[in-house]
């Protein structure tokens, strides 16, 4: 029987996927009482589709004037929360935005608004008519009162910002997804990672590209808290798994070592699973080894390529990434056999990143490959909860969802956008537990979730 997807999974379908063991999932499982939160309820609204007990909160809507003056800028996406003074929660928002997009961006339609910026704190000025848009903007929320305190720009002049991570050091590591050479209206090469501190204050956080981190199309980050290690995804179809290994812990800025993710004994390996090769079942797990890279500026953009020559596992699209339960969970949005998605789990090393991880190597696997859209399509930004599930935003045709995933691999739909057609981006949850944030990216806003949430 056929069944459409608003329809499915508007009744709360679930799927089982063996945490320990089979690990397969098995499409069309019906819901289980522990799983998730009931069915979604229409928004009268008919802005967000939520369980009953549910309810959200919007702010951040882009072209609304921000506390420093400057306007909300559009294309909302990848983000994280933080704590703040008294008990405050601090949300550092990505905004993917390219020069073609400055009409939406914080200095009004007409760039009437760029005459306050100090120009130390732009990355790119441009050539005065073209400049980078992108960046972030920092709020600061009340969960107490489900209230937005202040919202104000804090990283300006760079482009694409498009996902990125938090770091246990309280700050926001935004990824610039392009390449673009300078010229064109741009004065500076782009590509790059910047570290944005989070701060109730509002201001610019100064521009400082982490060249050694590599320049391709940057996704996310993860940092592991123990290690200090910090996680890379590539936006490309022929991406790799990239890690950076600081010259010191927390000062990303003063350099460190780009290496790519190779599964042991299988040189090149491609994870998509799907045109011709072997196909990896969830659950599989891979030794890996991790190979040094050199040129990591990479002008012509070969750096995947150089990588893979040398042995390194490629991955269909990398996206969304997390790092929690001890292991960096990340998306590769187009992978699997109908390329609709899938989730990888890297299980670092105990002696990640020192020479004596060859004898206790890290494992890569293969946690959930749906295959199937009414349960899972193009898993794309995505957050590990206090309460042990992942939230994963879709980036599918639409109705685009969140759909959480449990430890033991079952899916449940959180959350349907029935605003428009555009992705969720940017699920995040407040230090507290209390609320989950998440922005629909187009044309922008940020919605705060608050309900029943597992404890």
């Amino acid at each position: 029987m056929s069944i459409s997807r608003r329809r499915f999974l508007g009744a709360g379908a679930a799927v089982s996927a063996g945490f320990l063991g089979l690990r397969r999932l098995l499409a069309g499982e019906s819901t289980t009482a522990d799983v998730g939160y009931g069915g979604l309820v229409a928004d009268p609204r008919k802005t967000l589709d939520l369980p009953r007990g549910f309810s959200y909160r919007e702010f951040g809507r882009v072209g609304e004037r921000m506390d420093d003056g400057f306007a909300v800028p559009g294309a909302h996406d990848g983000m994280a929360a933080f704590p703040g003074p008294d008990g405050r929660t601090i949300l550092i928002r990505n905004h993917e935005l390219d020069p073609g997009g400055w009409k939406s961006g914080p200095f009004g339609s007409r760039n009437e608004l760029f005459r306050n910026l100090d120009p130390a704190l732009l990355y790119d000025p441009g050539d005065g008519r073209t400049y980078g848009p992108g960046g972030t903007t920092t709020a600061v929320y009340d969960t107490r009162s489900q209230s937005l305190e202040r919202q104000f720009l804090s990283l300006a002049g760079t482009i694409r910002n498009c996902a990125g991570g938090p770091t246990p050091w309280n700050s926001w590591v935004s990824c610039e997804e392009t390449i673009a050479p300078a010229g064109k209206g741009l004065q500076k090469e782009h590509g790059y990672c910047f570290e944005v501190p989070a701060t109730a204050d509002p201001g610019l956080a100064l521009p400082v590209p982490l060249k050694a981190m590599g320049r391709f199309y940057h996704e996310a980050v993860a940092v592991d808290p123990a290690s200090g290690v910090v996680y890379e995804t590539e936006d490309k179809g022929d991406g790799l798994f990239y890690r950076f290994l600081p010259l010191t812990p927390g000062k990303l800025a003063l350099g460190g070592k780009l290496q790519a993710l190779k599964v042991r004994d299988k040189a090149g390996m491609s994870t998509a699973n799907h045109g011709k090769g072997s196909r990896i079942e969830p659950g599989t797990s891979f030794e890996v080894d991790w190979i040094d890279l050199d040129n990591v500026e990479s002008p012509k953009d070969d750096l995947r390529q150089r990588g893979a020559a040398l042995g390194a596992a490629t991955f269909s699209r990398g996206e969304g990434m997390w790092f929690g339960r001890g292991a960096v969970y990340f998306a590769c949005t187009s992978g699997g056999r109908n390329r609709k998605g899938q989730i990888w789990r890297y299980h670092p090393s105990p002696d990640e990143g020192t020479p004596e991880e060859r004898r206790k190597p890290g494992r890569l696997e293969l946690f959930i490959e749906p295959n199937d859209p009414t349960l899972l399509e193009n898993a794309d930004n995505m957050t590990v909860t206090p309460w042990g599930d992942l939230l994963v935003c879709e980036n599918g045709k639409a109705p685009n969802q969140v759909v959480g995933v449990t430890p033991e691999g079952k899916l449940y739909t959180l959350a349907r956008n029935t605003l428009n057609s555009s992705e969720f981006a940017g699920v995040t949850v407040s230090p507290d537990g209390s609320t989950v944030f998440v922005n629909i990216q187009k044309p922008g806003v940020t919605i705060a979730i608050t309900g029943p949430w597992r404890k």
